[in-house]
């Protein structure tokens, strides 16, 4: 009998979970997985207030326990109505709004105890730092992400501020108005190749995003007759905001909290840059001569299923439909299946982990582009262009059709 009842709680709690109902209670307790994103928030706390054998926290749950998490719970191909309301996702939202003082603390908290902290060492400062930039990357730079996607401009300020926090203030306009146009295509600085190793490809990331970003916002200007240096231009936001971290970096730490700083920085970037890695990697759009290549469609990203990694990164692995659709809110992000894209062995953090051994990485991976290959576009024999992105060298001038 208690067997019977446990089983019909558990019944009716995933019908409220996934149900279609949009009360406020039944959506505050769909939005209350995502919620596990705030975990990362007393291991670097305990990081930087004991050091020590705690340092290895924010490492240990975002690479190792989180995949455990996912090897436990299994998959998730549960989908919300992707007609819900914007208006009854309050409670999604919040969760993305909260984290951003929650992170200004954090830094705060950090850097003052890196360099004012006796019983912190120069390697476990560096630690609690590196420790920190597992959280402004993999939960703020994610929050980032879905916030700059959004239409109303408090949204997009807050992102904004999120990658101020990790000097990478041009992702906001490389991503949303550079990548979501020329994403599996040569043009993209974060598509990688098959057979491109992780470290080959994140300088090309890094530079590529600043790069494209300050040409998309000179083309913009320019198309309003107005000159680079003009007060709209957002790099203007850009310096501003990651100089003012640096200055508090500064001020708490002298030149050792500025190093220390991009001790942070440079370990959120790695996990952007890392993620995107895995999001595309090997997969391409069909050239259509004469420098075009085919609409976006779901088979150009990867996915993961996995319900813990989903919850920790708000169905960042949900990929296809993000590209699909751009501005869907996260929780309403659609599952697809290998018959409309393909799908990764392993959630994000794993991969992650994986894409800097290479032979582990091509091993895993390059049967699986080779698959996709054979399901997707069984008419193409020769891939060397693909593999070498050489359509638009060859064709100066290359155009690319974004997503509907």
């Amino acid at each position: 009998m208690k067997s019977n009842l446990e089983h019909n709680r558990c019944r009716d709690r995933g019908r409220v979970l996934f149900s279609g109902t949009n009360t406020g209670s039944d959506m505050f307790l769909k939005a209350l997985p995502f919620a596990v994103s705030f975990t990362l928030t007393p291991l670097v706390v305990m990081s930087a207030l004991y050091g020590g054998y705690w340092i290895m926290g924010p490492f240990v749950w975002g690479w190792v326990c989180i995949s455990l998490l996912d090897r436990a719970l299994g998959k998730n191909t549960q989908n919300m109505d992707p007609a819900t309301a914007d208006s009854t996702l309050f409670w999604h939202s919040l969760i993305t709004w909260i984290w951003v003082p929650i992170q200004m603390v954090l830094m705060a908290l950090c850097l003052y105890q890196a360099t004012h902290a006796d019983h912190l060492t120069t390697w476990e400062a560096v630690g609690v730092m590196g420790g920190l930039g597992v959280a402004t990357g993999g939960i703020g730079i994610n929050f980032a992400h879905e916030l700059v996607h959004q239409r109303n401009r408090w949204e997009r300020t807050l992102g904004e501020w999120l990658l101020h926090s990790v000097a990478y203030g041009p992702f906001a306009t490389e991503h949303v108005y550079g990548h979501h146009i020329t994403v599996a295509t040569p043009k993209d600085p974060v598509t990688a190749r098959k057979g491109q190793s992780f470290l080959s490809f994140f300088p090309q990331a890094v530079i590529g995003t600043f790069v494209s970003a300050w040409e998309i916002d000179r083309d913009r200007l320019a198309r309003r007759g107005l000159p680079i240096w003009h007060k709209t231009n957002p790099f203007w936001r850009y310096a501003l905001g990651a100089g003012l971290f640096i200055g508090i970096a500064a001020a708490l730490g002298g030149w050792w909290g500025v190093m220390l700083f991009f001790v942070q920085a440079l370990m959120a970037i790695y996990q952007l840059e890392a993620v995107n890695y895995t999001e595309h990697y090997g997969l391409t759009r069909r050239y259509l001569g004469n420098g075009a290549f085919e609409r976006v469609k779901p088979c150009h990203s990867w996915n993961a299923a996995q319900t813990f990694s989903n919850w920790m990164l708000i169905n960042l692995q949900r990929h296809s439909d993000h590209h699909y659709r751009p501005s869907r809110r996260y929780p309403l992000l659609q599952h697809y299946a290998w018959k409309d894209a393909p799908q990764l062995p392993f959630g994000y953090p794993l991969m992650v982990a994986m894409a800097v051994i290479p032979p582990l990485w091509f091993a895993v991976m390059n049967p699986r582009v080779d698959r996709w290959r054979a399901k997707f576009y069984p008419d193409i024999d020769d891939w060397t262009d693909y593999d070498n992105g050489t359509h638009d060298r060859t064709e100066p001038g290359a155009q690319v059709v974004p997503a509907e």
